[in-house]
């Protein structure tokens, strides 16, 4: 079944831990994610800010999924990852 790929590109806080950004990716959307990577780093030198992106893919192994499913999973994500204090952009 084909693949879904959405992007997600935050703030990172001094603190960050990759891991934990993963762990509650595959909390969000389980066994649907098949695998996040890093596609984008960048630095603000004016703010000191560094800033991630993610492009995650979303796959079953039964079904095709949807849009409107995998939108909601990545709302989801984007809701919660201020628990990790990132700043979604």
């Amino acid at each position: 079944y084909p693949p879904v790929f959405k992007d997600i590109a935050f703030w990172l806080p001094e603190d960050f831990v990759e891991n934990d950004f993963f762990e509650l990716a595959r909390g969000v959307a389980g066994d649907l994610v098949e695998l996040i990577e890093c596609i984008d780093e960048f630095s603000n030198k004016k703010t000191g800010k560094t800033s991630k992106c993610y492009r995650i893919t979303y796959r079953s192994m039964d079904r095709s999924l949807t849009n409107e499913e995998v939108d909601a999973m990545q709302d989801n994500l984007r809701d919660l990852s201020a628990d990790l204090k990132l700043e979604v952009r």
